[in-house]
C-alpha cells in the first residue's frame, strides 16, 4: 500500500487488500490483556510553539523559573524557531562545512546558498543577492563603498533613525575609506524630509535608511526615493526586522538600488550578539560591484545541472589592495538556517507571523498608552517595536521588571540623549496575549 489510510473509506480499502475484516484483525497476535479497551487520555492537540512552551511551564515546576517574557528587541529579535530548522543546520555536512572552493565536491553547500539567494532576492525584491556577509551591519558598510564605487562619489548621507551600532560600523568604513559622512535629522520618530532635502546633493553617493527604521517606525520611502534619484545618488534600504517584509512591500519596488540587512530573525537564535547573517542585494547592473560570493546555477558538459561560484574576481582573493571589497567568506550554517527557516513557513507562513507581530504590538501599544504617567512619543505608524516616554527612568524600571520576570524595553538613551525617559517595546509572536496582559498589570502598578 502507498498510502496512509487517514479515512475511513482509506481504512477499508487497506482492510479489503489485506483480506482482513477489521483493525482489531491486525493486533490478534498481541495478548488481550496488554491492549486499551479505551482511549488515552490526552489534551487538545498543540502547535510546535505551544507545546514548547507547555514543556518548559511544567520544568519550572522543579522550583526554577525559566520562561521570562521578553519585550526587547533593537536589532535582535525573539522569535520562534520550529525544531526543523536545527534538525537540518546539525547534519555533518553542513555544521563542518567552510567556504566552498572546490565547487565540483560543494554541490550540496552551494545548492543551500543558491537557494537562500534565490529567498532572499524575492523577500526584498532584488535581482542579485550574495551568499551573506558577517552581519547586518558590515552589510550596510560594505553598500557604502559600494554606492561610492558605483557614483564614483565620496559622499554618504544616512539617517540617524538607523540603528546606532550599524551607523558606528558605516562610519569605521568611511573613516578607513575616507569617505565623507553626514547625518540627517529624525523628526517624529521618522527621517526628517526637510533636513534631508538640505544635505542632498549630486555629490552624495547614497542616501542611506533603515525601515521600519531603529524606533519600530515605517518610513516615508516614495518621498526619500524621489528625492535621492533626482540627485542622481542611490538609495540603500536597511531592514534589520525582516518579517516585517511578510507585511511590507520589497524595498525593491519602492526604488531601493541596494539593500541591506540582518538574517537573525529568519531562524538564528539569541546568542548574546551572533553569529548572526547580514544579507545584501542589488540590481543586477550593480552585480559586479557586489561584495562577498555568488552561487550560480549552471550545467556541465553533458547537460547535467550543477552548482559554481560565478562572477568572482581574483581581486577578491589575491590582489586584495584593488578588490571591491575585502570580505572573502560567508555565515554559511547561518544563511542555512534562514533558508530552512522560509521554506518551513512559506510565502503563506510568513504573512501570518508579521500579522500576528503587527497585532500583538498594537494590543500592547494601545494599552500602555492608557496607563497614566506612560506616552507615546512618536506619531509614525510602526510594526512591531514602538517608543513610550516612562514616568520613571527606564533602567529603573526594566530592573523592577525583571523581578516580575519580564525582559523590558530597550532603554533609548543610550545612544539618543534627548530620549533618556524613553523605552522602546518589541512584540513578537512569542508573546502571548497573557504575556502582554501580565506586563500591563505589572506596569500599572510600578508606574
Amino acid at each position: 500500500m502507498n498510502f496512509i489510510p487517514h479515512t475511513k473509506k482509506d481504512r477499508q480499502e487497506m482492510l479489503k487488500f489485506l483480506g482482513l475484516k477489521s483493525i482489531d484483525e491486525l493486533f490478534v497476535d498481541i495478548d488481550r490483556r496488554l491492549v486499551l479497551d479505551k482511549n488515552l487520555d490526552l489534551p487538545p492537540a498543540m502547535s510546535e510553539l505551544e507545546l514548547s512552551r507547555h514543556i518548559l511551564m511544567l520544568s519550572e515546576k522543579n522550583g526554577e523559573t525559566l520562561h521570562k517574557s521578553c519585550f526587547l528587541g533593537a536589532g535582535a529579535y525573539n522569535h520562534f524557531i520550529p525544531s526543523v530548522v536545527n534538525h537540518i543546520i546539525s547534519r555533518s555536512e553542513f555544521y563542518t562545512a567552510y567556504t566552498p572552493y572546490q565547487s565540483e565536491v560543494s554541490q550540496g553547500i552551494l545548492q543551500a546558498i543558491f537557494e537562500y539567494q534565490t529567498m532572499i532576492g524575492e523577500l526584498i525584491g532584488m535581482d542579485v543577492v550574495n551568499a551573506s556577509v558577517y552581519d547586518g551591519a558590515s552589510a550596510l558598510a560594505e553598500a557604502a563603498i559600494m554606492a561610492s564605487n558605483i557614483t564614483e562619489r565620496e559622499e554618504i548621507i544616512i539617517s540617524s533613525a538607523v540603528h546606532p551600532e550599524y551607523r558606528g560600523v558605516v562610519k569605521t568604513y568611511c573613516d578607513a575609506s575616507e569617505l565623507k559622512l553626514k547625518e540627517v535629522y529624525y523628526d517624529e520618530g521618522v527621517t526628517d524630509l526637510k533636513n534631508l532635502e538640505e544635505v542632498v546633493s549630486d555629490r552624495s553617493a547614497g542616501v542611506f535608511i533603515q525601515n521600519p527604521n531603529f524606533f519600530g517606525s515605517i518610513e516615508n520611502v516614495f518621498d526619500i526615493e524621489n528625492m535621492c534619484h533626482e540627485k542622481g545618488c542611490l538609495l540603500i534600504v536597511n531592514v534589520t526586522e525582516p518579517t516585517s517584509l511578510g507585511m511590507l512591500k520589497p524595498p525593491g519596488e519602492y526604488g531601493a538600488d541596494i539593500v541591506t540587512g540582518e538574517g537573525q530573525s529568519f531562524g538564528n537564535p539569541l546568542n548574546y550578539g551572533g553569529p548572526y547573517l547580514g544579507f545584501m542585494g542589488t540590481k543586477e547592473k550593480y552585480m559586479r560591484y557586489i561584495p562577498g560570493r555568488l552561487s550560480g546555477l549552471t550545467t556541465d558538459t553533458k547537460g547535467r545541472r550543477g552548482f559554481v561560484l560565478t562572477l568572482q574576481a581574483r581581486e577578491q582573493h589575491i590582489r586584495r589592495e584593488k578588490a571591491s571589497s575585502n570580505i572573502c567568506t560567508n555565515q554559511t550554517l547561518n544563511a542555512l538556517a534562514a533558508t530552512v527557516y522560509l521554506s518551513t513557513l512559506g510565502k503563506n507562513g510568513l504573512k501570518e507571523l508579521a500579522n500576528l507581530c503587527y497585532q500583538k504590538a498594537h494590543y500592547a501599544y494601545d494599552n500602555i498608552k492608557e496607563i497614566g504617567g506612560f506616552r507615546p512619543i512618536f506619531s509614525a505608524p510602526f510594526y512591531n517595536e514602538f517608543v513610550i516616554e516612562c514616568p520613571i527612568k527606564p533602567k529603573r524600571l526594566n530592573e523592577k521588571l525583571l523581578k516580575h520576570g519580564i525582559i523590558g524595553g530597550f532603554e533609548l538613551g543610550r545612544y539618543y540623549p534627548e530620549l533618556k525617559d524613553a523605552m522602546m517595546i518589541c512584540v513578537t509572536e512569542n508573546n502571548t496575549k497573557k504575556d502582554i496582559d501580565r506586563l500591563l498589570e505589572v506596569l500599572r502598578v510600578l508606574k
